[in-house]
């Protein structure tokens, strides 16, 4: 809006008889409009932004970690170890007797998963559930038992972001085979039934015996957990498997698995 200054007779404006704009409150809406909506644009690319961050890169930065993982685990078994190791049941006939528990954070054992060869072909399994550690593949709940030993061997990975090893989780069916590799030894696990409705707090999925509170466990189970729905975290969803079969790595992996280093 101009100002409006008194002109004289002679032609001359006086500056000092200027009136000065005036504000209506028409103006002052709109200028509060104007910068709330900026706010929501900003708002909206920093959401964008973290929506890329969550969904896409993660991925990428957790794929480059997995290989790193996979290649220092392989790496860590062709290297000669002394005295006999723990986990070893090379003999046909014995008796699986599990893993020595690693060191929190450690990755001590390859997962496969022929249907879902595509993000579970040798990923790592680690020593822990945090989430540095799911960055870095498949987690061991620390409080079960370890893989081959009578218990629950219980384990979890991400459904999506971090490489989404899980993603195809619902693609499970009863009868499917699950093989956990180890230094010396091959675990093969039978799926045997699921449960894709439980809640955060449905901690029993992962107690030795899976719905029996305080039951002697006297199998080799197996249980693996995820978050649902795929890019939510409200509820989880399990599956159980029992062990089948075990192998000597010495004899090479087993019938359903073809391993590349």
């Amino acid at each position: 809006m101009m100002n409006r200054e008194h002109v004289d007779v002679s032609g001359k404006s006086d500056p000092s008889s200027a009136v000065p704009d005036q504000e209506y409150p028409g103006d002052v809406l709109r200028l509060i409009a104007r910068g709330f909506g900026q706010l929501l644009m900003t708002l909206g690319v920093l959401l964008l932004l973290l929506c890329v961050y969550d969904l896409w890169w993660t991925n990428v930065e957790s794929a480059r970690t997995i290989a790193t993982v996979r290649s220092q685990i392989l790496a860590d078994w062709a290297r000669p170890i002394p005295g006999p190791d723990p986990a070893n049941t090379s003999d046909p006939g014995s008796e699986p007797q599990g893993f020595a528990q690693p060191d929190y954070g450690s990755g001590f054992a390859l997962l496969y998963i022929p249907r879902m060869r595509d993000k579970v072909w040798g990923l790592p399994i680690l020593e822990g559930t945090s989430k540095a550690i799911l960055a870095q593949g498949a987690g061991h709940y620390r409080t079960t038992a370890m893989v081959g030993a009578i218990g629950n061997f219980a384990i979890a990975a991400h459904r999506s972001t971090h490489n989404e090893p899980f993603a195809h989780i619902d693609d499970l069916r009863v009868g499917d085979k699950v093989f956990v590799q180890t230094r010396d030894t091959w675990y093969v696990y039978t799926l045997r039934e699921d449960n894709p409705n439980l809640s955060p707090l449905d901690v029993w999925v992962i107690d030795p015996v899976p719905g029996q509170v305080g039951a002697v466990p006297k199998k080799r189970l197996l249980t693996m957990t995820t978050c649902t729905p795929r890019y939510g975290s409200t509820g989880r969803w399990a599956w159980w498997g029992e062990l089948v079969a075990t192998r000597s790595a010495s004899q090479g992996p087993p019938p359903g698995v073809s391993v590349t280093t």
